[in-house]
């Protein structure tokens, strides 16, 4: 299976390292540069949106929290950890780049998941890129591909890597055997997705957050006590991407390697053009399509360039008892970062790291599951569908949690770089549509959150966009509830 799955990660990987950044400058381009001309309103919009859902929908805030408790976590620690080992300090210096060029990746996404969300019955929306293949395209088939290449890579494959992770920081951090670690694991998680634990899941649901509040907190508090040691590790990074150091270029193979695992782990992490994150942000109720847009591209920002950035200069200052660039093995990077936070805070901080590793793979899981079932129920299948997908996430966990950190992560990235072509391949279809809807925002005089889009007569925007929730009658702000007479929707 690692022979296969190596050869599908080298074609798929050179194929990503060409398409996402091409997508993302591209996107820079007709958007005439989101990411830098609105960074400061993404940040206005996200703490001006909070009481935006209504009594039924989903706020807009909510829904960046929900998208960005599942972004701070494995990717973070361990995916960071991978780049490093693989690539060298330089990968970071290219998860920056990639994370820059996908926050207009992100906003694309996320506006069109908005554009062609659909009215459900809970009250509030769903969408994501099978919806949008499917209305904005015109192809049913194109959106069930899609939708089945994520149920795979959500519902299979990351989960995989979530179990591993758990495995491999529970074991190392209390001497437990790996397989009974696994074993309890998949009972835990079976018991939660077939619904006989469910308050473990509430619980999960807030402690995420909590989990990530507590990693950056130690993060800041290794930073600040070598302050006077981070510029030189910054130094370091973009030294090492452009092959100017030269031990870590030959050992590492220089700027290719570094490009490689930068574009991969920054992909992973911040999910921009993956095609996941959309699911989450076509759940808001907001008056205009561009506020989730910038919204998720503030998520990007926060994941890779604050959060990921803290990671690899803490794995840096820890020095080469730790992490020697070109020596470090690959096997090493799950509990990589919790040894280097231990090596600054002391080995008491090593059950903390423990833990919060824990809740974030365990609750990645079931947020895995929810992505699964949600493209499933896309895909049609009813009940027997839907047990199949949590049959699915048992199998994966036990599988993962069993295997080398190596193939997990292996077949994770052949599964996410398929999710993501076929994403990329529509967001350059539609894209004029969220360029459009983005001047459309920027010519509406008054404060950020009262302007409205109307579908309806819109100069900037192809009336062409199926359904109803953008037509005058609900392009009111929070009046555009989502149990309107979209026909369309009751069809899906």
């Amino acid at each position: 299976m690692q022979s296969v799955v190596d050869v599908l990660n080298d074609k798929l990987t050179w194929l990503l390292v060409v398409c996402l950044p091409a997508a993302g400058i591209y996107f820079t381009i007709v958007t005439r540069g989101v990411q830098f001309r609105h960074l400061g309103n993404m940040w206005r919009i996200i703490f001006s949106s909070r009481g935006n859902g209504g009594a039924q929908g989903i706020s807009s805030f909510q829904a960046f929290a929900i998208s960005l408790a599942s972004r701070v976590g494995t990717g973070n620690i361990v995916g960071v950890a991978i780049a490093l080992t693989l690539g060298g300090p330089g990968a970071i210096f290219w998860m920056w780049v990639m994370a820059f060029l996908g926050m207009a990746t992100a906003y694309v996404e996320a506006t069109l998941a908005q554009l062609y969300k659909i009215p459900h019955e809970d009250g509030s929306f769903r969408g994501g890129p099978a919806y949008y293949i499917q209305r904005g395209l015109k192809s049913r088939t194109f959106g069930v591909v899609f939708a089945a290449a994520l149920v795979f890579t959500f519902g299979f494959s990351f989960n995989g890597v979530q179990a591993n992770t758990i495995t491999g920081v529970v074991s190392s951090t209390w001497g437990l055997d790996r397989v009974y670690v696994a074993i309890g694991l998949t009972v835990l998680t079976a018991l939660v997705i077939f619904g006989g634990i469910r308050q473990v899941a509430k619980v999960t649901e807030w402690m995420a957050p909590l989990m990530a509040l507590i990693y950056v907190l130690l993060a800041v508090a290794v930073l600040a006590l070598r302050i006077t040691d981070v510029p030189a590790q910054i130094v370091l990074i973009f030294k090492a991407a452009f092959g100017m150091e030269p031990a870590i270029a030959g050992a590492l193979g220089g700027i290719i390697a570094a490009l490689l695992n930068g574009v991969k782990r920054g992909m992973f992490s911040n999910e921009a053009g993956m095609g996941s994150a959309p699911n989450a942000a076509a759940t808001a109720t907001t008056s205009h399509p561009v506020h989730q847009g910038l919204i998720q591209s503030a998520g990007v920002f926060v994941d890779t360039i604050v959060v990921c950035t803290a990671t690899a200069v803490m794995i840096l200052l820890a020095g080469p008892e730790i992490y020697t660039a070109g020596v470090t093995q690959k096997s090493a990077a799950d509990t990589l970062t919790q040894t280097a936070v231990a090596s600054e805070l002391g080995t008491w901080v090593n059950p903390v790291m423990a833990v919060l590793i824990f809740v974030f793979a365990f609750s990645s899981i079931l947020g895995n599951y929810a992505y699964a079932e949600i493209n499933q129920d896309f895909i049609g299948g009813g009940k027997a569908g839907n047990l199949a997908i949590r049959i699915l996430v048992v199998v994966a966990t036990l599988w993962g949690g069993m295997q080398k950190l190596g193939l997990v992560w292996d077949l994770a990235d052949v599964a996410m770089s398929v999710m993501a072509v076929i994403n990329l391949t529509a967001l350059v279809l539609l894209g004029r549509y969220a360029a459009g809807a983005l001047r459309d925002f920027e010519a509406q005089p008054g404060s950020l959150m009262s302007r409205v889009f109307d579908l309806s007569g819109n100069k900037h925007v192809p009336d062409d966009i199926p359904g109803d929730v953008w037509h005058s009658d609900h392009a009111q702000g929070v009046a555009n509830s989502p149990h309107g007479s979209d026909g369309e929707a009751a069809r899906v």
